[in-house]
């Protein structure tokens, strides 16, 4: 583990180099920076949780627990400015997951206010990721998935039916279902939201001419299907007001032929600026090619320098960045202070996404901030089994963020062979998995 001087923490002013986009403030290190977003809001240093599935609502009910409550006060007190929660479902037909958030009124604002308080409680910024996940969401949580077409998923035996194609007053209806949850996450005391416009999720279905084939007002040509994107910002901003931070996570690209493209990403990016969003998160990839995870299409140049192999989209991102004035989120790779203050030197992003690292390494933030640390702990996950390595590694980090959950501490050493039997369990008997994680006592066996 990584050990922390928290006495050494100051968000001190002023640092030489570009003065970043609607008033941050610069400071000895660029990563301590206070970061002031379009609407007004502030975070307070550059670095992010991103996004990270937990898994950990009730599975029949989708409410939030204790257990969130737990991992994410554990986080809160890691040093990040900004927290980033697993998506949360607006919709009980766009399950990701067993043991998905899920809102679609206020029934669970209590257990969501005692999430946002603890979560907060530190000094950090949460805002809520809204989801729906499309023609993603297994056959055996929603039965028929729903999607901009009929187009099925490729690959996964079948664990991804045929998705029936929305009708347009079903497109209706889920855009204001995204706005209500953003309020609910307002009224709960949340910071800001986050819509997920990428990794093939539905507000990337539509995006993509692979998985929107439509021919009406959705679809067709690229500025149809960005409407289903803009109109639920609209509908979003509408619920909130103008003061509450509103952040889309976009892909930079499908990577993938045909798919959504770097061109058309620039030109959603010009047009989500328009529509009042105060923070784009560069991401790419999807189920079928999951750039997202370090794999996918990523193309020669990305490989060119540790920089460039460390950062994802970082190319992406500096193309963005030319079109839009936009405050910008990079996440995928990043694991060096170094690396991470050349980008933010450079201009290319204003914000630094960190995912895995914080699943064992919770204090990263602070020590990077103050110095006691220059690198992520290095954990190679890997199995003598190429074809089983995705699921090892998302079922090994996932039980990292489970132990956070129960009050202990990530384990490094952790078994990679035991995660992977208790992630399989526990997609085979999610009830049995969420209720021994509400206690803050002893593992379950």
């Amino acid at each position: 583990m990584i050990q922390v001087n928290r006495s050494k923490v100051d968000a001190a002013p002023g640092a030489p180099g570009r003065q970043p986009a609607y008033g941050a403030s610069m400071s000895t290190s660029a990563l301590a920076a206070s970061l002031t977003l379009p609407c007004g809001a502030t975070l307070p240093n550059r670095l992010a949780k991103a996004a990270m599935s937990e898994v950990l609502a009730d599975p029949d009910t989708g409410a939030p627990t204790a257990a969130l409550e737990r991992l994410y006060e554990r986080w809160g007190q890691g040093g990040a400015g900004l927290l980033i929660t697993g998506h949360v479902i607006v919709d009980p037909g766009g399950r990701g997951e067993p043991g998905n958030v899920l809102i679609t009124d206020e029934r669970h604002l209590e257990g969501l206010t005692r999430w946002a308080q603890a979560a907060q409680r530190h000094g950090a910024r949460l805002w809520m990721q809204l989801n729906h996940a499309g023609r993603q969401s297994p056959r055996r949580l929603v039965g028929q998935a729903v999607a901009p077409s009929e187009i099925k998923l490729r690959g996964f035996g079948g664990a991804f039916g045929q998705p029936r194609a929305l009708t347009g007053d079903e497109i209706a209806a889920l855009i204001a279902r995204f706005a209500t949850a953003a309020r609910v996450a307002k009224t709960a005391g949340f910071a800001g939201v986050q819509v997920h416009g990428a990794h093939g999720y539905l507000v990337s279905q539509f995006l993509s001419p692979r998985s929107n084939q439509r021919t009406d007002e959705w679809g067709g040509d690229a500025a149809r299907r960005a409407r289903f994107l803009l109109e639920v910002v609209r509908a979003i901003r509408g619920a909130v007001g103008a003061g509450f931070p509103v952040g889309v996570k976009l892909n930079s690209a499908d990577f993938q032929r045909g798919g959504f493209s770097i061109e058309e990403s620039m030109e959603v990016a010009r047009q989500l600026e328009a529509a009042g969003v105060d923070l784009l998160e560069i991401s790419g990839g999807n189920y079928e090619s999951p750039a997202m995870a370090g794999a996918g299409e990523l193309p020669a140049e990305q490989r060119a320098s540790s920089r460039e192999r460390e950062a994802y989209f970082l190319d992406y991102a500096r193309r963005i960045r030319a079109v839009t004035r936009l405050p910008l989120m990079l996440t995928g790779g990043l694991r060096t202070r170094a690396v991470m203050e050349q980008v933010l030197a450079e201009g290319a992003v204003d914000v630094l996404g960190l995912a895995r690292p914080l699943a064992h390494a919770p204090d990263l933030p602070r020590a990077l901030l103050d110095g006691s640390a220059d690198a992520a702990p290095v954990v190679r996950v890997r199995s003598a089994v190429r074809s089983v390595d995705n699921a090892l590694q998302v079922f090994w980090f996932q039980e990292q963020l489970h132990r956070m959950a129960r009050g202990q501490e990530p384990d490094p050493k952790l078994s990679r062979y035991g995660a992977l039997w208790r992630g399989m369990r526990a997609l085979m008997f999610p009830v049995g998995r969420a209720s021994k994680l509400q206690s803050s006592g002893s593992p379950p066996a």
